[in-house]
């Protein structure tokens, strides 16, 4: 019995408590006919003592019902069983004391086995309305055999037991629509939770910053995509406004203008200018807005790739036809200018030589935009590669001074050699062409930062213009006329290769710094 006690819900328990304080309303109310109104069916019944007396036992039995409701004992269907059973035997005796049927109190059936068939959920709804019919036909039966000459009053009898039967189906048909409704609102419950769950993973997984806004502009929803471009968080149910004022100006001219979708703004530190567009979710746009934001910094990457690629391929197809009569007029110009005395035409010569030259160098360059796709990264002893490097580039490069190196023996890092040896040297060639090219001006310094060994090249020359670090990195961009452009592009897009990252610092002590992050992409760990 404990074991199923323990298993009906507490919703039935609930509904059976309630049931328990109509009955003892139902008491009330009968009681207060008796004593305060002079015309109540039970002041008209043949013995009011006795009547007295039965709704006292009663209410004893109804004091009982709550003490077994709050223990949780015995079982649900007994204790409801038990309480209509017991609620018939009063009602029917108290219709006999009245009279038979005709008194009136036997319609007290009828709200009973009602409320008794929607608590049980359809359980037991029938034998409580045979109970009910089983107790009204003894007490006409009773009656006829004590009372001579008394009618037998079948018929409002026999009409009282179908409305029983008929209240106790109506019942049973309500309880089951009720509980198939319940079972719906729970499945659908689930699905919207499951919906839900579905809509917060792609609203994370989308490439763009998304905000949901609700028609007083207030912060519904975000990922965490529109957390890294803003660089804020705001607080879900906050003010747009206030938390994100630079979208709230653009939000109340699209809502003013609907047919304007999209517009550039900047972030609160100034750094990123992103293309907000605005979706609304229901129709007229006055009511909650999707607000799109793309990263304009990425979209012109992903166009320069695009750019690039096929500028990859087109040099790689030309790379032949280019250099051959290129040769041919570098090695005529060549011969021009030993043959002739001249002036004006060696003058003439030597442009010819010297951007034939720049020529090949960016010819080589690009073609180099296709070595990324060939990695063969491998453990590298940083120390003594540094050690080899520095002796390689002073032997090459004219004039250099040795490198200042601090690097601890124990730096391991996994990197292409070739590549690797490509991009220092062309930092530390540039490094030392800006520097004030004295002992100890270009240095490469090897530290640990967080979970990252980085390596720093510096040199004590000017910094670069804070309006050209914003272009360093791109293609074709130099501030030299013989410069190609390529060199830091390269040097960034080999380092990405590699599964690291290549960026420009400016040391607070002055100079410039070129830093490889080495196991670092795009601000994610490899």
């Amino acid at each position: 019995m404990d074991l199923v006690a323990r298993q009906v819900s507490e919703a039935l328990w609930r509904s059976l408590a309630f049931f328990n304080v109509f009955r003892l309303l139902t008491i009330i109310g009968l009681l207060a006919g008796m004593f305060f109104f002079a015309r109540s069916p039970v002041n008209e019944l043949a013995n009011p003592v006795d009547a007295a007396m039965l709704l006292g036992g009663y209410t004893i039995f109804a004091l009982l019902f709550t003490a077994g409701i709050a223990k949780r004992w015995p079982s649900f269907d007994l204790q409801l069983s038990y309480q209509v059973t017991v609620d018939v035997l009063i009602i029917v005796s108290l219709m006999h004391l009245g009279g038979g049927v005709k008194s009136g109190l036997g319609i007290l059936l009828l709200p009973y086995l009602a409320a008794a068939g929607l608590i049980a959920r359809g359980r037991m709804t029938l034998f409580h309305a045979s109970v009910a019919s089983i107790a009204l036909l003894l007490q006409m039966l009773w009656a006829n055999l004590t009372q001579s000459g008394e009618d037998w009053a079948s018929m409002p009898t026999a009409l009282l037991c179908v409305a029983s039967f008929a209240v106790a189906w109506l019942a049973f048909r309500l309880s089951r629509y009720a509980e198939e409704n319940r079972a719906l609102a729970e499945q659908r419950s689930v699905d919207l939770a499951n919906l839900a769950q579905v809509n917060e993973r792609i609203l994370q997984d989308v490439s763009d910053g998304v905000f949901v806004v609700d028609e007083h502009e207030t912060i519904r929803q975000y990922n965490e995509q529109a957390v890294r471009l803003t660089g804020l968080r705001p607080a879900l149910g906050s003010s747009l406004a206030a938390d994100v004022p630079e979208l709230a100006g653009p939000l109340l001219r699209w809502r003013a203008q609907p047919g304007v979708s999209a517009e550039l703004v900047q972030t609160a530190d100034g750094r990123n200018t992103l293309r907000a567009r605005f979706v609304p979710l229901n129709e007229g746009g006055n009511g909650s807005v999707l607000i799109y934001l793309e990263d304009m910094a990425r979209l012109r990457r992903e166009a320069q790739q695009l750019k690039l690629a096929a500028l990859g391929r087109l040099t790689a197809n030309l790379a032949h036809e280019i250099r051959n009569p290129l040769g041919a007029i570098t090695h005529a110009a060549q011969l021009m200018q030993e043959e002739a005395d001249n002036p004006l035409l060696q003058k003439l010569t030597r442009i010819i030589n010297d951007n034939s030259q720049r020529l090949e160098r960016m010819v080589k360059d690009v073609l180099e935009l296709n070595r990324r796709d060939r990695v063969k990264r491998q453990d590298i002893k940083l120390a003594e590669w540094l050690a080899t490097f520095n002796e390689e580039f002073i032997l090459q490069e004219a004039g250099v001074q040795a490198l200042q190196i601090e690097c601890e023996p124990q730096v391991l890092v996994r990197f292409d050699s070739g590549h690797l040896q490509q991009v220092l040297w062309n930092l530390a060639r540039n490094g030392w062409r800006y520097c004030t090219q004295q002992p100890g001006s270009l240095k490469l310094l090897v530290t640990r930062q967080h979970e990252f060994w980085v390596l720093d090249v510096l040199n004590d020359g000017p910094p670069v213009p804070p309006d050209a670090q914003s272009q360093l990195f791109e293609p074709f961009f130099t501030t030299e006329s013989k410069g190609t452009g390529l060199g830091l592009y390269i040097a960034r897009e080999i380092c990405a290769a590699n599964g690291a990252l290549l960026e420009y610092l400016s040391p607070p002590q002055g100079g410039a710094c070129f830093r490889i992050v080495f196991g670092y992409t795009d601000g994610q760990k490899i």
